[in-house]
């Protein structure tokens, strides 16, 4: 097709005709020309601005409110608590997008207010104040915006029935995609409360039922709403039933700790009600409670950590990083802590109408909560001293078990094989003398046996040579903290003949032997401690490094040329008003005009570092949480290199004296129960699971 542009010149006035069309390119009546290639499709004209119906307005708010089946249960459960509520009753199937019960014995709704509750922005929990304003920020309830059952019954089949509290008729009223039925009588089997019925979720949108994943996926998000809703709600009590199978039933906790541990502990396990540790803090109005678990106790990902915010379940990266920071001195970057955190402040101060799932919220002082976090975690870590989980040593357990364990009929009846060494074999005849060889090990350096206790403490004054030159210094004082009998053997808290006093009874016992130049084992009371010598030393190490730099500040070293970093001018701002804080960490800045910091000094032990990268990191830390952190999380990580390479290698033999003075060390030393990056230093067996293994229980 030859295709002749049509121009109007503006010298010649010349005007450039267009060739006839060829048959072909002729359109035929009826042919969008729209479609054609090249051209542009036209426009639709213009529309007049016109109202939403009700109808419409309620399925696209129940698009955010009701995201999936989860999110609908959420919303109901919420009205629930609400209401009073001390137990709580849901039921799911189909993954929810079938069928939905929620029922409470909460106050119910009266016959007038069944059709108001059902209209949109239609709420009992906000009220004006005096001056007739609605405080937004002053929210007590878990829910307030009043679009939860409009949004529901828009998209499914919703039916409510409910008997009001103090009344003794009950009442009814179905929606069905928007439709609204009549108010009329009906049965309800309790005193008072409310029984919320969804059928056919989203049936009146099918486009979002393509989104929808799997049962089995909607099924446990399910789960994991309830669970969360469960552990923020002690008092209550909750039961869930999917497909006719019970998945949670929890009775109600009394309200305080303990309750909330015992409601934890049901919906975390046993384990986490083992490996929990306190929390109880309060700084400038705000407190936060709950429990964490110990270093040890840890996870793959960050699905066991559950934040609540005045009793509200919710997903906050502020108050996740906090958490994050808190356990990064003791866990590995690919570990996450286990915890249950709960902040309670004022209404005014915290603003959970940012996301129209209510899981994210704003803080008004956000510092200050993620200064509470931080702090009272640490302060809670290091009050558990070297206390470590108690899955290492059911793990150790486990793996002993297995190994002992015979394959399914391989027995055959006893076998004699060959004897090991120092003990007799089981002969036709009877039993044998004992062969002459030793057993494999005592022998050896590193499989010896200590038997006097007293001389592991005789030579404290000169304790070992590794241990004192790593770490300890001259090592002249007894540790801090309380042993058995009041006194410590060899060094003495008070004059006059020390106590009869058996090591056994310290916290990791009395050293016996080290196994394969690497292992300590120790005797207890009722158990034995096996210790890993390094990582018990390398945690030894980086606490005192770190107490030293508290203690005297950090060393610095200037710059041959001082470096210049270009900044946004308000972060270069930010960063010169710390200038002070951070010269207590090494690192001297000052202004360079608007928009530039110089750096003249770093820390000493970072070496040759990126000033450049480093003041930029900080910039963003104090950008977004007021903190440097960035310097501190890098000085923390060079004293963790340094403590791994200058701390008591594997391999490394040492006699009882020295063996003794670790573990006092360890127990005298918080957070010893794990090494810098999250593994236990040491694992403990109880005597009554030892006796298990050899049938003796």
């Amino acid at each position: 097709m030859r295709i002749r542009i049509v121009t109007e010149g503006a010298s010649s006035g010349k005007r450039f005709e267009p060739a006839p069309a060829s048959p072909s390119a002729v359109l035929r009546p009826g042919r969008n020309r729209s479609n054609l290639p090249g051209r542009r499709p036209e426009s639709p004209p213009p529309m007049p601005i016109r109202r939403l119906p009700p109808e419409t307005v309620n399925r696209i708010a129940a698009g955010e409110v009701v995201e999936r089946p989860a999110s609908a249960i959420k919303e109901l459960v919420d009205n629930a608590i609400d209401a009073g509520a001390t137990r709580i009753e849901v039921e799911a199937h189909g993954g929810g997008l079938t069928r939905i019960l929620v029922a409470d014995d909460g106050c119910g709704l009266s016959a007038d207010e069944l059709p108001v509750a059902i209209e949109r922005h239609a709420t009992s929990k906000l009220a004006p104040d005096a001056q007739g304003l609605w405080d937004l920020l002053a929210i007590h309830t878990m829910g307030f915006r009043g679009e939860a059952l409009p949004s529901i019954g828009s998209v499914a089949r919703l039916s409510i029935s409910s008997r009001a509290k103090g009344q003794s008729d009950a009442w009814s009223i179905l929606v069905e995609g928007g439709s609204v039925g009549e108010v009329a009588p009906a049965a309800f089997a309790g005193d008072h409360g409310a029984r919320i019925e969804v059928r056919d979720l989203f049936y009146a949108t099918p486009a979002r039922l393509k989104f929808m994943k799997s049962e089995r996926a909607e099924a446990l998000a399910i789960t994991e709403e309830i669970k969360r809703q469960a552990m923020a709600n002690e008092s209550v009590g909750f039961s869930l039933d999917i497909d006719g199978r019970r998945i949670i039933r929890l009775p109600p906790e009394h309200p305080g700790p303990q309750g909330r541990l015992a409601r934890l502990s049901a919906v975390l396990g046993r384990d986490f009600h083992d490996n929990a540790i306190e929390i109880d803090q309060t700084r400038d109005g705000v407190r936060l409670t709950g429990f964490a678990g110990l270093p040890t106790y840890n996870r793959g990902n960050a699905a066991h950590q559950y934040l609540f915010v005045n009793g509200r379940p919710v997903r906050d990266r502020l108050l996740q990083g906090a958490l994050r920071a808190a356990y990064a001195d003791f866990l590995a970057r690919d570990r996450h802590p286990t915890a249950a955190l709960y902040i309670s402040l004022d209404t005014s101060e915290v603003d959970v109408n940012v996301h129209p799932a209510k899981a994210e919220v704003r803080f008004r002082d956000p510092a200050l909560v993620r200064g509470l976090i931080v702090g009272a975690l640490r302060h809670a870590l290091a009050a558990a001293g070297h206390r470590a989980s108690t899955t290492t040593a059911a793990s150790a357990l486990d793996a002993i078990r297995a190994q002992g364990m015979a394959a399914p009929g391989a027995y055959q009846g006893y076998q004699p094989g060959p004897s090991a060494a120092g003990f007799s074999a089981w002969q036709s005849g009877g039993w044998t003398r004992p062969s002459p060889q030793v057993l494999p090990g005592l022998s050896e350096v590193s499989g010896r046996y200590e038997a006097a206790p007293e001389e592991a403490y005789a030579t404290r004054g000169g304790v070992a040579e590794a241990v004192r030159e790593a770490a300890y210094g001259d090592y002249d004082a007894p540790p801090s903290i309380a042993y058995p009998g009041g006194a410590y053997p060899g060094g003495g808290f008070s004059e006059g003949p020390a106590p009869v006093f058996d090591p056994v009874d310290f916290p990791l016992g009395a050293a016996r032997a080290q196994v394969h130049e690497t292992y300590i084992v120790a005797q207890t009371r009722d158990g034995v401690v096996i210790v890993d010598q390094h990582a018990a030393h390398e945690r030894l190490v980086y606490e005192r490094m770190k107490g030293e730099l508290q203690a005297g500040g950090v060393a610095r070293q200037a710059l041959l040329l001082p470096e210049v970093v270009e900044l946004d001018p308000a972060e270069a701002e930010r960063v010169v008003a710390r200038s002070e804080e951070l010269a207590a960490l090494g690192l001297v800045i000052e202004s360079f005009g608007p928009g530039a910091v110089l750096v003249r000094e770093t820390p000493a032990l970072l070496g040759k570092t990126d000033a450049a990268g480093l003041v930029r990191d900080i910039a963003d830390d104090l950008a977004e949480n007021g903190q440097a952190l960035a310097l501190k999380e890098r000085l923390e990580e060079v004293c963790s290199t340094m403590a791994c390479h200058g701390s008591v290698r594997a391999g490394r033999r040492l006699n009882g004296a020295e063996m003794n003075a670790l573990l006092r060390e360890m127990e005298a030393t918080p957070h010893s129960g794990q090494c810098n990056h999250g593994r236990p230093t040491y694992v403990e067996l109880k005597l009554a699971d030892i006796e298990k293994l050899f049938g003796r229980r």
